[in-house]
């Protein structure tokens, strides 16, 4: 009852993740990132534990296809989930239970990897991915969601739309970007201007916060400030 796309961004190596669905609030779900390790998107009878325990593997440093393996022997439930999975090193491993509903099915190229059930039919995977090739110019975020609208555009969740989520992580454990859509007529356009919104304050803000090599982040509210109004600047 979702398709989902998880890509690395080249530029960057942040890994992204975008999903929609027919369905409540997919992203509290579908999207799980390890930050600097993977990426795991878990959903069909969607079973958490493949992104709570499989992140947990993918830190342990467990290829994509180890995890995998791991996670399906741990469930007697697995003819009725699909998921899939990047690593570090750009591996990809899927499973399409023989249970999920039609159309269902996974298709991977360099540095991304679509998977959805339920969906309008192959065409929403092919078109997903021909949108998400054929937009690299733009900037990471925004070329999911593009990528998302070409698998709409197919047909999508056969049963229409309710939801959808974006998951970005950089190196950092907390995300670059985390936004939903729990409940809404058109959750990619609602999430493509909470993106844009994201540019006015969140985009900027986020170079002052806490990191691992600099633990304290900035906590000096004109230098802040400053920096939010030069970047802003630069934007108009």
């Amino acid at each position: 009852m979702t398709w989902s796309i998880i890509a690395r961004d080249p530029a960057t190596g942040q890994f992204g993740i975008a999903v929609a669905t027919r369905f409540f609030a997919v992203g509290a779900r579908v999207p799980y990132i390890a930050a600097g390790f993977g990426a795991i998107a878990t959903q069909a009878l969607v079973n958490p534990y493949y992104g709570i325990d499989g992140v947990k593997l993918l830190r342990d440093g467990l290829n994509a296809h180890d995890v995998l393996a791991a996670l399906l022997a741990s469930d007697e439930g697995r003819e009725s989930r699909q998921v899939h999975i990047m690593d570090a090193s750009g591996a990809i491993a899927a499973h399409t239970g023989r249970d999920c509903v039609d159309w269902c099915g996974h298709i991977a190229g360099s540095g991304f990897s679509i998977a959805g059930n339920m969906l309008a039919g192959p065409d929403v995977l092919a078109e997903t991915a021909k949108t998400y090739l054929a937009n690299d110019s733009l900037p990471f975020p925004r070329r999911l969601l593009t990528a998302m609208r070409g698998g709409e555009a197919a047909g999508g969740d056969k049963r229409g739309k309710q939801s959808a989520a974006l998951l970005i992580h950089g190196e950092e454990e907390w995300p670059a970007l985390d936004i939903r859509a729990d409940d809404h007529a058109d959750p990619l356009g609602e999430l493509e201007r909470l993106e844009r919104v994201s540019h006015e304050l969140w985009v900027h803000f986020r170079a002052s916060m806490p990191t691992r090599q600099k633990p304290a982040g900035n906590t000096d509210r004109s230098v802040i400030e400053a920096s939010i109004k030069a970047a802003q600047a630069r934007q108009a």
